[in-house]
């Protein structure tokens, strides 16, 4: 009688590291930095998110801090230089500016407590004008460019979903940093209300976007096609999305 052989054992997989977070300073601007060990990466990546706020650094499993903070040594004027764009000046004081449907406005505040957040045309320049506490500036500002984007982006939506015979469950704002908008399988769409302060075309493109997922849960041929008969001008409303949409993404509201 020959022993019964048992199969070899697997070995256990071994567990992700926990991701490392410390602060990077680039140039005396302190940036949030998280590493992350991955078991198929064969070389070190950094990554500016979004908004230029923080920084990502995925590296090889079990690769020396040393090796690391030579990479981050190494890599000092790529940053400089990348994160020159991304001015920690927001611009939202009185005096400032802000882009409102492709267009800057001059802040102005009124120094009333009370009133409305409108837009007006003074001496010729656009002007936002807004009231309440200068302490609450940006905060005024941010929910005036949530009830405009809603306004916006539910016409638009509503709009393109009519012409291709798809309904729209639900329409929601959020400030995602990672994406402008999204669709579920249920029909419910999801925009950044940051959107409206870019030019309208790229407002409507991104609500022709959204809508063509309705139709279309991918980014395939068919769905790039009924994209561009929704928003003939696609190619050059991305385009603007790629070249200023962290500068959007950038500015803090609070």
């Amino acid at each position: 009688m020959f022993p019964l052989l048992s199969k070899p054992r697997r070995p256990a997989a071994r567990k992700p590291a926990p991701p490392e977070t410390r602060t990077l300073d680039v140039a005396g601007r302190l940036m949030p930095l998280t590493i992350k060990q991955h078991d198929r990466a064969t070389r070190i990546t950094l990554r500016i998110e979004p908004g230029g706020r923080a920084l990502k650094m995925t590296v090889p499993r079990g690769l020396a801090q040393r090796e690391v903070n030579a990479f981050l040594d190494r890599h000092q004027g790529w940053l400089l230089t990348k994160l020159a764009k991304f001015s920690p000046e927001t611009g939202l004081r009185d005096g400032g500016e802000i882009l409102f449907r492709g267009i800057r406005h001059r802040i102005q505040h009124t120094g009333s407590l009370r009133g409305l957040t409108e837009t007006a045309i003074i001496d010729g320049y656009h002007v936002l004008k807004v009231s309440g506490m200068p302490e609450h500036l940006g905060r005024r500002i941010a929910t005036f460019l949530k009830k405009e984007a809603r306004a916006d982006l539910e016409r638009l939506a509503h709009f393109h979903a009519r012409s291709i015979k798809a309904p729209i469950k639900s329409i929601s704002m959020k400030d995602t940093r990672s994406r402008w908008g999204s669709c579920s399988s249920e029909g419910n769409l999801s925009f950044s209300w940051r959107i409206v302060m870019a030019p309208p075309s790229v407002i409507d493109y991104l609500a022709a976007h959204e809508v063509a997922h309705l139709k279309e849960m991918n980014h395939g041929p068919r769905f790039w096609a009924l994209c561009e008969k929704l928003c003939p001008d696609m190619d050059e409303a991305k385009g603007w999305l790629k070249r200023h949409g962290s500068l959007l993404h950038a500015i803090d509201f609070e």
